[in-house]
């Protein structure tokens, strides 16, 4: 399958080595932002999801509106809305930004974040929920006849939507979550299983523990691995470049009074700080030491290099059976049209040659 490439926008510039200042949101940032991942040739966009930052749906209807091809991705916690209105809602979404949408579903790595919003619940206890929150959106989005439903999480007499999903037969779910109890609802309801930016025998591995749990219910899922791309034109280049990102991100977290690392909860995080083990490089490119300093809190590995040389990684990767990448910068907006001049192309120029060369090596 070709490779899709995925951005992430905010609704204002922030990220490790920038300071968020001036308004939670800048209308004009948020346009420009968007238009620069469309025109540097991204598949999709991310608008993630935390319990004190801007609405991630708002903002996807407006950047759907100042844009026309690129798609979008919801970072959506189950939850917080009831599973009813929530199909109602992005169902309702995906026609107005022109069958655009996919979610990502976030059951939530950490019970300080969820409890912000008064969501009190285990980690498990979450994962159970989301599994029965994704049963209902399910039914809602693809049955014609009111149904009734009694769970766990929730009740409901009569549930039914008028609207359903332009995509069908409906909206692409993401997942993401390496636990055991992630893995389970991974199986049963995700079409692309979302990884934090592993070593390649680290997405190896879970690849096919995603894909066993889906062969118990007959399906198959798609994978995407997330990485932030510190490029330059030579590799030394590159790599003083990662060192001048760790100097700036270890200065902002000290201007603002926070220690390095930090409390972790997440195995997916668990996972991303053991990709190096006791160092900061594993494999040949991919670099974990900003991931480290922060405590392995979101996608925060990098692969460090060339264009070309970060392309070739990924090729590898796609190898593996990745088809989707999540890549976002440091410098968020200018990083964004960056790749779209040499990394994406080469990537997909790359990984289309050597799908067109095993095919025939099969095929002979």
């Amino acid at each position: 399958m070709s490779v899709e490439f995925i951005g992430m926008i905010q609704q204002r510039k922030v990220s490790e080595t920038h300071l968020a200042q001036g308004p939670a949101i800048d209308v004009d940032y948020v346009r420009q932002f968007a238009q620069a991942h469309e025109n540097a040739g991204f598949d999709r966009i991310l608008v993630p999801h935390s319990s004190v930052s801007p609405d991630a749906t708002l903002t996807i209807a407006y950047a759907a509106s100042v844009t026309s091809r690129v798609h979008f991705m919801l970072a959506h916690r189950p939850g917080f809305v009831a599973p009813t209105l929530a199909a109602r809602q992005l169902a309702t979404l995906d026609h107005f930004s022109g069958g655009r949408l996919a979610v990502h579903f976030i059951s939530g790595g950490s019970d300080t974040d969820q409890r912000r919003d008064g969501d009190f619940l285990t980690h498990d206890e979450r994962y159970a929920r989301t599994d029965e929150y994704l049963q209902i959106l399910k039914r809602v989005w693809t049955e014609e006849k009111p149904f009734d439903h009694t769970g766990r999480f929730y009740r409901f007499e009569q549930a039914h939507s008028e609207i359903k999903p332009r995509q069908q037969p409906h909206v692409p779910i993401y997942f993401g979550g390496a636990s055991a109890a992630a893995l389970e609802v991974a199986g049963k309801h995700a079409d692309v299983y979302a990884l934090w930016g592993e070593s390649q025998q680290q997405v190896k591995e879970l690849i096919e523990r995603v894909r066993g749990e889906a062969a118990k219910h007959g399906r198959s899922v798609r994978f995407s691995v997330s990485f932030r791309p510190i490029l330059a034109d030579t590799e030394k280049a590159a790599w003083a470049r990662a060192e001048h990102i760790l100097e700036a991100t270890r200065r902002l977290r000290a201007e603002q009074g926070v220690a390095a690392g930090g409390p972790l909860q997440s195995e997916g995080a668990r996972r991303l700080l053991a990709a190096s083990g006791d160092g900061v490089r594993a494999d040949d490119r991919l670099w974990t030491a900003v991931a480290k300093e922060i405590g392995g809190r979101s996608n925060s590995t990098a692969l460090v290099g060339t264009p070309e040389q970060v392309a070739q990684t990924l090729a590898e990767y796609h190898a593996l059976g990745v088809t989707t990448f999540l890549i976002r910068g440091f410098d968020p907006l200018e990083d964004a049209v960056d790749y779209g001049r040499v990394l994406i192309p080469a990537t997909r120029e790359l990984t289309s040659r050597l799908t067109a060369s095993k095919a025939v090596s099969k095929a002979a």
